[in-house]
Protein backbone atom coordinates (compact mmCIF):
# COMPACT_ATOMS: atom_id res chain seq x y z
CA UNK A 1 0.00 0.00 0.00
CA UNK A 2 1.05 3.57 -0.55
CA UNK A 3 1.41 5.82 2.48
CA UNK A 4 -1.96 7.44 1.74
CA UNK A 5 -3.64 4.04 1.41
CA UNK A 6 -2.08 2.94 4.74
CA UNK A 7 -3.36 6.06 6.45
CA UNK A 8 -6.88 5.54 5.07
CA UNK A 9 -6.71 1.85 6.08
CA UNK A 10 -5.79 2.82 9.65
CA UNK A 11 -8.52 5.51 9.80
CA UNK A 12 -11.18 3.06 8.60
CA UNK A 13 -10.19 0.42 11.15
CA UNK A 14 -9.44 2.68 14.09
CA UNK A 15 -11.78 2.48 16.99
CA UNK A 16 -11.37 4.12 20.34
CA UNK A 17 -12.74 2.95 23.62
CA UNK A 18 -13.63 5.09 26.61
CA UNK A 19 -10.26 4.60 28.33
CA UNK A 20 -8.43 5.73 25.18
CA UNK A 21 -10.75 8.72 24.75
CA UNK A 22 -10.23 9.74 28.37
CA UNK A 23 -6.45 9.35 28.04
CA UNK A 24 -6.44 11.42 24.85
CA UNK A 25 -8.28 14.31 26.51
CA UNK A 26 -6.19 14.02 29.66
CA UNK A 27 -2.98 14.22 27.59
CA UNK A 28 -3.83 16.69 24.83
CA UNK A 29 -6.12 19.01 26.74
CA UNK A 30 -5.36 18.40 30.40
CA UNK A 31 -1.60 18.05 29.99
CA UNK A 32 -1.22 21.20 27.94
CA UNK A 33 -3.53 23.10 30.28
CA UNK A 34 -1.58 21.96 33.36
CA UNK A 35 1.79 22.97 31.88
CA UNK A 36 0.41 26.33 30.74
CA UNK A 37 -1.07 27.07 34.16
CA UNK A 38 2.14 26.02 35.92
CA UNK A 39 4.08 28.50 33.78
CA UNK A 40 1.45 31.26 33.94
CA UNK A 41 3.07 33.16 36.86
CA UNK A 42 6.32 33.40 34.89
CA UNK A 43 4.48 34.42 31.75
CA UNK A 44 2.53 37.13 33.57
CA UNK A 45 5.79 38.51 35.04
CA UNK A 46 7.29 38.82 31.54
CA UNK A 47 7.15 42.02 29.52
CA UNK A 48 6.03 40.31 26.29
CA UNK A 49 5.06 36.70 26.95
CA UNK A 50 3.68 34.43 24.25
CA UNK A 51 2.00 31.05 24.31
CA UNK A 52 1.77 29.18 21.02
CA UNK A 53 -0.53 26.17 21.08
CA UNK A 54 0.22 23.66 18.34
CA UNK A 55 -3.25 23.07 16.99
CA UNK A 56 -4.71 21.33 13.96
CA UNK A 57 -7.44 21.73 11.36
CA UNK A 58 -8.87 18.64 13.06
CA UNK A 59 -9.99 20.87 15.96
CA UNK A 60 -11.95 23.32 13.82
CA UNK A 61 -15.60 23.72 14.72
CA UNK A 62 -16.80 22.99 11.18
CA UNK A 63 -16.15 19.32 11.98
CA UNK A 64 -18.83 19.41 14.71
CA UNK A 65 -22.33 18.57 13.49
CA UNK A 66 -24.14 20.08 16.49
CA UNK A 67 -24.95 23.77 16.03
CA UNK A 68 -25.37 24.34 19.79
CA UNK A 69 -21.90 22.92 20.47
CA UNK A 70 -20.37 24.99 17.68
CA UNK A 71 -21.98 28.14 19.06
CA UNK A 72 -20.90 27.40 22.61
CA UNK A 73 -17.30 26.67 21.62
CA UNK A 74 -17.24 29.78 19.42
CA UNK A 75 -18.86 32.30 21.80
CA UNK A 76 -15.80 33.72 23.55
CA UNK A 77 -17.94 36.20 25.50
CA UNK A 78 -19.81 33.40 27.29
CA UNK A 79 -17.09 30.73 27.40
CA UNK A 80 -15.14 30.34 30.66
CA UNK A 81 -12.24 28.18 31.79
CA UNK A 82 -14.68 26.22 33.95
CA UNK A 83 -17.05 25.68 31.03
CA UNK A 84 -14.24 24.36 28.83
CA UNK A 85 -13.53 21.76 31.56
CA UNK A 86 -17.25 20.96 31.71
CA UNK A 87 -17.36 20.47 27.93
CA UNK A 88 -14.47 18.02 28.26
CA UNK A 89 -16.44 16.05 30.86
CA UNK A 90 -19.62 16.28 28.76
CA UNK A 91 -17.80 14.76 25.78
CA UNK A 92 -16.55 11.86 27.93
CA UNK A 93 -20.05 11.32 29.37
CA UNK A 94 -21.57 11.30 25.88
CA UNK A 95 -18.78 9.00 24.69
CA UNK A 96 -19.43 6.57 27.54
CA UNK A 97 -23.17 6.60 26.84
CA UNK A 98 -22.78 6.22 23.07
CA UNK A 99 -24.39 9.62 22.44
CA UNK A 100 -21.75 11.53 20.48
CA UNK A 101 -24.00 11.82 17.42
CA UNK A 102 -26.98 13.12 19.38
CA UNK A 103 -25.13 16.17 20.71
CA UNK A 104 -23.17 16.74 17.50
CA UNK A 105 -19.60 15.91 18.50
CA UNK A 106 -17.27 15.19 15.56
CA UNK A 107 -17.52 11.48 14.78
CA UNK A 108 -16.66 11.11 11.12
CA UNK A 109 -13.39 9.59 9.98
CA UNK A 110 -10.86 9.12 12.74
CA UNK A 111 -10.87 9.29 16.52
CA UNK A 112 -13.39 11.73 17.99
CA UNK A 113 -11.41 12.31 21.17
CA UNK A 114 -8.42 13.69 19.28
CA UNK A 115 -10.63 16.12 17.37
CA UNK A 116 -12.38 17.23 20.54
CA UNK A 117 -9.08 17.57 22.44
CA UNK A 118 -7.85 20.02 19.80
CA UNK A 119 -11.14 21.98 19.88
CA UNK A 120 -10.94 22.11 23.69
CA UNK A 121 -7.36 23.41 23.53
CA UNK A 122 -8.38 26.07 21.01
CA UNK A 123 -11.24 27.15 23.29
CA UNK A 124 -9.04 27.09 26.40
CA UNK A 125 -6.37 29.24 24.74
CA UNK A 126 -8.96 31.77 23.54
CA UNK A 127 -10.45 32.09 27.04
CA UNK A 128 -6.98 32.36 28.57
CA UNK A 129 -6.07 35.08 26.04
CA UNK A 130 -9.20 37.03 27.01
CA UNK A 131 -8.47 36.63 30.73
CA UNK A 132 -4.81 37.66 30.36
CA UNK A 133 -4.99 40.39 27.73
CA UNK A 134 -1.35 41.44 28.18
CA UNK A 135 -0.13 37.99 27.13
CA UNK A 136 -0.22 36.86 23.52
CA UNK A 137 -1.81 33.44 23.39
CA UNK A 138 -2.50 31.91 19.99
CA UNK A 139 -3.15 28.59 18.28
CA UNK A 140 -1.32 27.47 15.14
CA UNK A 141 -2.07 24.70 12.68
CA UNK A 142 1.34 23.94 11.15
CA UNK A 143 -0.23 22.18 8.18
CA UNK A 144 0.02 18.59 6.99
CA UNK A 145 3.63 17.90 7.97
CA UNK A 146 5.38 14.78 6.69
CA UNK A 147 5.98 12.67 9.84
CA UNK A 148 5.98 9.08 11.04
CA UNK A 149 2.60 9.75 12.69
CA UNK A 150 0.88 10.14 9.32
CA UNK A 151 2.92 7.51 7.44
CA UNK A 152 4.78 10.33 5.69
CA UNK A 153 1.69 11.46 3.78
CA UNK A 154 2.21 15.12 4.69
CA UNK A 155 3.00 17.61 2.00
CA UNK A 156 5.20 19.85 4.19
CA UNK A 157 8.69 19.22 5.52
CA UNK A 158 9.23 19.65 9.25
CA UNK A 159 11.02 22.94 8.55
CA UNK A 160 8.07 24.17 6.44
CA UNK A 161 5.62 23.11 9.18
CA UNK A 162 7.63 25.02 11.78
CA UNK A 163 7.22 28.34 9.92
CA UNK A 164 3.77 29.08 11.37
CA UNK A 165 4.49 28.38 15.04
CA UNK A 166 7.88 30.14 14.89
CA UNK A 167 6.43 33.14 13.07
CA UNK A 168 3.65 33.53 15.67
CA UNK A 169 6.13 33.11 18.53
CA UNK A 170 8.49 35.72 17.09
CA UNK A 171 5.89 38.24 15.88
CA UNK A 172 6.52 41.84 16.92
CA UNK A 173 5.20 43.06 20.25
CA UNK A 174 1.53 43.98 20.24
CA UNK A 175 0.43 41.34 17.75
CA UNK A 176 -2.79 39.33 17.84
CA UNK A 177 -3.90 37.27 20.80
CA UNK A 178 -6.68 34.69 21.06
CA UNK A 179 -6.25 33.93 17.36
CA UNK A 180 -5.95 30.81 15.23
CA UNK A 181 -3.33 30.65 12.50
CA UNK A 182 -3.31 28.29 9.56
CA UNK A 183 0.42 28.25 8.92
CA UNK A 184 1.39 31.91 9.02
CA UNK A 185 -2.07 33.31 8.15
CA UNK A 186 -4.72 34.21 10.71
CA UNK A 187 -7.86 32.14 10.13
CA UNK A 188 -11.20 31.25 11.73
CA UNK A 189 -11.70 28.69 14.51
CA UNK A 190 -14.78 27.61 12.58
Amino acid sequence: MSATERLEWVDQRSTENYVQAEECLRTNYGGTKNVTEALLPLLIASTDARVVNLSSFIGLLRLFSGEELKQEFNDINKLSLERVDELSELFLEDFKNGQLDQRGWPVEKGPSAYRVSKALMNAYMRVLAKKHALLRINCVNPGHVNTDGNFHTGDLTVAEGARGPVSVALAPKGGPTGAYFDGTEEASFV
